[in-house]
């Protein structure tokens, strides 16, 4: 557990690093304490925010698009950014179901039926605010779950073998013919 606390207490040092921005563009002699790497997620968000906006463009293909941006930046600011470029895309997706009813995104189909009926009450903002927020813990909360369960699922699949993925597949089609609608016949052509 105390592994857990340190990688992301790590990861938090990494975020919140200051990089010494020189003033001379201002005029001015002298460097400035900045968070480089919050600024480039901010920057980030907001972008991916306003291209998820448009309908049918989703997360993965913002970042395609906007993957050029990332170029000239140091590595870890670059991924930083793309990961705030991911989640502005796809908090962009739940804009537009709310207020058109139209979801940018297959994620945010769920969010056009109480979302766009409090736009159509007059309660937009709130609306927005919740789906916000949602995202914003929903976002934390499988952050932190991944680093949690990412040690010991890594070990589960080095322990797999031939054998053990091939049950997997084996799984895996069998769910699909069950879950399938219609005919078994249908289904298992369909695989």
């Amino acid at each position: 557990m105390m592994e857990l606390f340190a990688n992301l207490a790590q990861g938090f040092g990494v975020v919140f690093a200051l990089v010494d921005v020189k003033l001379t563009w201002l005029g001015l002699n002298g460097t400035i304490p900045v968070p480089f790497n919050i600024l480039l997620c901010l920057i980030g968000a907001l972008v991916g925010t306003l291209v998820g906006v448009l309908p049918g463009i989703g997360p993965l293909a913002t970042i395609a698009m906007l993957l050029p941006i990332t170029f000239g930046l140091p590595p870890v600011g670059a991924l930083i950014m793309l990961a705030g470029i991911y989640y502005g895309a796809q908090y962009g997706g739940s804009t537009t179901a709310i207020l058109v009813n139209i979801p940018g995104e297959a994620s945010s189909v769920v969010t056009t039926l109480d979302g766009h009926q409090m736009a159509r009450q007059g309660r937009a903002g709130p609306a927005l605010a919740i789906a916000a927020i949602g995202s914003f813990f929903a976002g934390s909360v499988a952050t932190v779950l991944v680093a949690a369960l990412g040690a010991p699922l890594t070990e589960l699949a080095f322990k797999f073998g031939p054998a053990e993925y091939f049950s997997l597949m084996v799984l895996g089609l069998v769910f699909a013919v069950v879950l399938a609608k219609g005919s078994v016949l249908k289904a298992i052509t369909m695989i």
